[in-house]
């Protein structure tokens, strides 16, 4: 399978990972993000989740690095 196959399936596997995830976890809707309603609009901002989201990546990337 040429290289650039195996990369797709891959990024694929990881797109359909990272789904699975956000539709058992509660990702998005944790204590701390900011909800602002009022009338017809509705803003959020996703602070903690943000936070979370660094932390984790920031983990896994240096696991990754230790590892290569």
């Amino acid at each position: 399978m040429p290289p650039i196959g195996k990369l797709l399936m891959i990024i694929g596997g990881l797109v359909f990972l990272i789904g699975l995830i956000m539709q058992v976890l509660p990702i998005g809707k944790l204590p701390g993000d900011i909800v602002w309603k009022r009338g017809n609009t509705t803003v959020y901002f996703p602070i903690v989740t943000s936070i979370v989201a660094s932390v984790v990546l920031s983990l896994l990337f240096f696991i990754f690095g230790r590892l290569k």
